[in-house]
């Protein structure tokens, strides 16, 4: 029997996530999971990255407390695509299955493990937007360019430490060139 954790948020104080609660719960049970954590991040916009209760569920995934996170709905879990992507691409590092109920996203099954791939696209894009060839973007972000191309390529993920890094570059691609000149 998998152990689920639960994972719910409500934008506003004055929503009730009780519903979620139910509608997963009945879910869990009728999937034969032993839920053994509910995490509620309740009145939090889910453009915030940073959020109690995701990332108590977080380092609970690290510490294998749980072998499957539910959600309702992936924009209970994420707003962004880039956040939805970095949180499932953590969670199939340590092994921990994603199921969405509403959009029946399983990334044990073949159309979740695709969305897994899209992570790779990611890298690609971050490189795309930078205009600059894979052997440039590695020589100029000082990166490994068999990793990148590895990560391109879906072969391998980028670790924790690489994605912030592709992160920062994402965001601000010319203060790291400066940095990396001095």
């Amino acid at each position: 029997m998998k152990r689920a954790a639960l994972y719910m948020r409500v934008s506003t104080v004055d929503q009730h996530p009780e519903n979620q609660r139910i509608e997963l719960q009945r879910f869990a049970e009728q999937r034969g999971f032993n839920v053994v954590e509910e995490y509620m991040d309740h009145g939090v916009s889910g453009t915030k990255a940073r959020r109690p209760s995701l990332d108590k569920m977080l380092k609970d995934a690290h510490r294998r407390r749980f072998d499957i996170v539910v959600v309702w709905a992936c924009d209970r879990h994420a707003r962004s695509t880039k956040h939805f992507l970095q949180v499932l691409d953590e969670l199939n590092e340590l092994g921990v299955q994603f199921l969405s109920q509403r959009e029946a996203i399983d990334t044990d099954g073949p159309l979740g493990r695709a969305i897994v791939v899209i992570v790779s696209a990611v890298v690609r894009a971050v490189r795309a937007a930078t205009g600059l060839s894979r052997a440039q973007f590695a020589r100029r972000f000082a990166l490994d360019p068999r990793a990148l191309q590895d990560w391109e390529q879906g072969r391998r993920r980028p670790d924790r430490a690489a994605r912030a890094y592709l992160t920062v570059i994402a965001r601000q691609p010319q203060a790291v060139m400066e940095a990396l000149a001095s």
